[in-house]
């Protein structure tokens, strides 16, 4: 961390900056140095310069194409490093960054993350800053070398919070006895105070009640002060604490109408009691005392609620062992999993959890893998399967070969691309944050206008403070605060329980509107594993010849049905031939020199691409479209420019993709299929399903076009596909969805990851977000609704303050409950 703090100082004091700009520059002249990708000529560095240089605000702007470095100069007061960044996206190109995160304490409302996430922001380096304020989790994406701990943590606590780094490896890896603690032990501690709380409050309060039954008894005016003092002092100082910290730092927050209201209560009760020397009927310390013990028996049920929402990631940080067996010399070793490398051996016994990715090396068993992929029946792993860490043993013993370590693992990558959706903020997100931010002054107007209000209708001092007292403790800015991330936490967990990563909120956020969606063919409505079903030489070329020869081709590709036929071609017990001069043609084909004989592979243009013979065209052109009716794909092969054969495939359909169709159709989503098969094996497949059409010989390229068509024409696509040629279609949708069977390059493309390659997990995701965001609409309604009628309610006499004091601490909880109702929703897909 030092040397990252040196570079960043490094970067914002250089002298040499100084030399070149000295009159150009203002008070909040800074330097930034940028690590720029992308970039391959001196051209780029030139667009680079030109697209940062145009900003206002920029005074100088150096780019190093050796380096893949621009040093920047800019004026602060009017460009910020996030515009710079965006400026450099602009140009073509990308800024290399980090992302940090924080455990935020001491925060109460939606004001207190508004205040943390402004200072966040504003430090030198930083890109965006989020704090998500129902996980009280604060994430900052900076430039490297720019960010520490240190500055970060200093930042927080100079605004008045405190920060834990959540970025140091032992931060993820400790026991989760520790996680435990951290959420557990404030909660108990509140327990505590809140039971003490409600022992000195309800004598208050059953007065109060016995009056309204016609009992005529009132505690000595001393017991109540006595009752309440603590209450008010000691008790209720998180809320004196929390409010001094904002007025502080020129902010308001929930702490503060607690505070306020609370105050003005208890001292016009003390004021009655001792100056004015009036009766008990004009003591409000019951109120006081009441509405402390409410909000803080609203809290701890809030932060439990909380809890349930975000269950999610602690289920999955749950599934982590913290050592392992490692089989050394035949014998097993107990080792931390942080000692473990990749090519290791590691046993694991019936019942356990993998500790590990990997292969199974021996033995054979049963896994449950339900809390990662969401698949509920156990799935049978053979010697050379592919496992993954933290699903649990069946009955049986296995070794398994280690592939990965720690942040590597699929467990790891899931628990990152959770964490990253839990904490982000939904669109929605930013107006409440602008509601939140002028919420309590314009409460304290509210309340001072109430109490003028009074005042001038001629009831008197005692009421009209009753009045605003009420104003005061009803407004709830936490409510506003709580509904949508709460509701996004849950939703984004039941998914995740379900094997579908919500990676983003613009996706969540467009997801109710899809009205098309488009499938890939291989892989996604198909099983990706296809089979060779015939393989015709022409006359003159033998059978296995041909087999040998396109198996050879074929073995440099990993293309689905290059490793079938090469499998098949193993089975038979066939010596594959190395290769030399290998080529390939995205959509098309292969060629390569085999044993000193051209072989090309692929469709009919491919062939004809490479001037190949072929006699009797019409006849081979038949005989392949009577396979390909019958949902079989052909690829052509050709030997020393002569055509030599062909051979079959057949990829079965997933047994859920007709009911997954169906079930959109339902839903009033088309669905369309793209596939680089032949138009007749498209066909075929779209008649089986029931899909709006099927289009064939579609390039890579063409699928991204066929998007962008489809997004002119008005319509809401959704994008379906495992392979890297699917990327482009992928992030060209509305919403990308990417199978998690395929490849890496398609996961972090799409905005939606499915865990497991289930096609009815594509309705279930739909159906998530539209859940999730009619969740969100509820929650603000009633936080809107709440305020906009409790609020002139207290102000007109109606409330009391006890109850403003309850109804303030039950509308977060009556948020956070809606939220965490969430929890309850299903996957169809997992169900069936």
């Amino acid at each position: 961390m030092n040397s990252r703090t040196e570079a960043r100082d490094a970067a914002i004091n250089d002298p040499a900056s100084d030399a070149k700009t000295p009159q150009s520059r203002s008070a909040n002249s800074r330097d930034v140095n940028l690590e720029i990708t992308g970039m391959s000529c001196a051209g780029c560095a030139g667009r680079v310069e030109k697209s940062v240089g145009g900003l206002e605000g920029v005074t100088s702007v150096d780019v190093n194409l050796a380096l893949n470095t621009a040093h920047v100069a800019f004026d602060g007061d009017k460009v910020g490093v996030r515009r710079i960044a965006q400026a450099v996206a602009d140009a073509g190109y990308s800024v290399a960054e980090e992302t940090w995160s924080y455990d935020i304490d001491g925060m109460t409302c939606a004001n207190c993350a508004g205040r943390v996430e402004k200072a966040l922001a504003a430090l030198p380096g930083v890109t965006e800053a989020t704090v998500n304020f129902a996980l009280e989790q604060a994430s900052i994406t900076a430039l490297p070398g720019q960010m520490s701990d240190e500055i970060a943590i200093r930042s927080v606590e100079d605004a008045g919070y405190h920060a834990t780094s959540r970025n140091k490896s032992s931060a993820n890896d400790n026991d989760d006895s520790e996680t435990a603690a951290r959420s557990d032990k404030p909660v108990d501690r509140s327990l505590l105070l809140l039971g003490a709380s409600v022992v000195l409050t309800a004598p208050l309060v059953l007065q109060m009640l016995w009056m309204y039954l016609g009992v005529e008894y009132h505690l000595p005016a001393w017991v109540e002060l006595a009752l309440a003092t603590p209450v008010q002092f000691l008790i209720g100082w998180r809320f004196y604490r929390g409010a001094f910290a904002a007025l502080r730092h020129r902010s308001a927050n929930m702490d503060v109408l607690v505070a306020l209201g609370t105050s003005s209560a208890y001292f016009l009760s003390l004021y009655n009691m001792i100056v004015a020397q009036s009766g008990q009927s004009h003591l409000y310390f019951e109120a006081s005392a009441a509405i402390i013990t409410l909000i803080l028996g609203g809290k701890i049920m809030e932060d439990r609620a909380k809890r349930g929402a975000s269950a999610a990631i602690r289920e999955l940080m749950a599934l982590r062992p913290r050592r392992a067996r490692k089989i050394v010399d035949g014998k097993d070793i107990d080792v931390a999993i942080d000692e473990l490398k990749v090519g290791d051996i590691v046993r694991v016994l019936p019942g356990e959890r993998l500790p590990v990715d990997g292969i199974v090396d021996a033995g054979e068993s049963e896994l449950d893998e339900s809390l990662i992929t969401g698949e509920t029946r156990p799935v049978a792993r053979l010697a050379g399967d592919e496992v993954v860490g933290g699903a649990v043993n069946g009955t049986g013993r296995i070794d398994i070969k280690v592939s990965a370590v720690g942040d590597d693992t699929t467990l790891s990558r899931i628990i990152r691309l959770v964490e990253k959706a839990q904490t982000g903020k939904a669109p929605v997100q930013k107006l409440v944050d602008r509601v939140s931010a002028v919420f309590v002054p314009v409460i304290i107007v509210i309340a001072l206008v109430t109490l003028a209000g009074w005042l001038f209708a001629g009831f008197g001092m005692e009421a009209s403070i009753v009045a605003a007292v009420s104003v005061l403790v009803i407004a709830c800015p936490c409510a506003l605060g709580l509904a949508t991330p709460t509701a996004l936490v849950a939703g984004t967990g039941s998914a995740a329980r379900a094997g579908i990563l919500i990676r983003n909120f613009d996706a969540l956020e467009q997801a109710h509107n899809i009205d098309t969606v488009i499938f890939d063919k291989t892989g996604t409505l198909t099983e990706g594993s296809p089979t060779v079903r015939d393989v015709k030489p022409v006359d003159g070329v033998d059978q296995n010849d041909l087999l040998r020869l396109a198996a050879a081709v074929q073995a440099a590709s990993e293309h689905p049905l290059a490793r079938a036929v090469v499998s098949i071609a193993r089975d038979q017990g066939m010596d594959i031939p190395d290769v030399t001069e290998f080529r390939g043609k995205t959509g098309a084909g292969v060629m390569a020199t085999v044993e000193g004989k051209s072989v090309v592979i692929g469709t009919d243009t491919m062939l004809r691409d490479q001037s190949v013979s072929m006699p009797d065209a019409d006849v081979i052109s038949a005989d392949i479209s009577q396979h390909e009716a019958r949902g079989r794909t052909v690829i052509l092969i050709a030997i020393d420019g002569k055509y030599g054969g062909f051979i079959t495939l057949e990829d079965r359909i997933r047994e859920s993709a007709k009911q997954t169709i169906s079930d959109l159709k339902a839903r009033g989503i088309n669905s369309i299929m793209l596939s680089g098969d032949s138009q007749e094996v498209a066909s075929y497949v779209a008649e089986q399903l029931g899909l709006e059409r099927g289009e064939g010989r579609i390039r890579p390229q063409d699928k991204a076009l066929a998007v962008e068509k489809l997004r002119k024409e008005g319509r809401h696509v959704a994008m379906v596909g495992d392979g890297i040629n699917d990327a482009p279609a992928l992030a060209a949708a509305d919403v990308g969805i990417a199978m998690g069977g395929g490849t890496d390059v398609a996961m972090e493309t799409a905005g939606i990851t499915l865990m497991r390659s289930d096609p009815a997990l594509v309705a279930d995701a739909i159906d998530i977000s539209i859940a999730t965001r009619r969740k969100i609409a509820q929650n603000l309604f009633w936080a809107f609704a709440y305020n906009v009628i409790g609020v002139p309610l207290a102000a007109f006499g109606v409330l009391s303050p006890a109850i403003a004091g309850a109804a303030m601490a039950l509308s977060s909880v009556s948020v956070v409950s809606n939220s965490v109702m969430l929890r309850r929703w299903k996957a169809r897909g997992a169900q069936k």
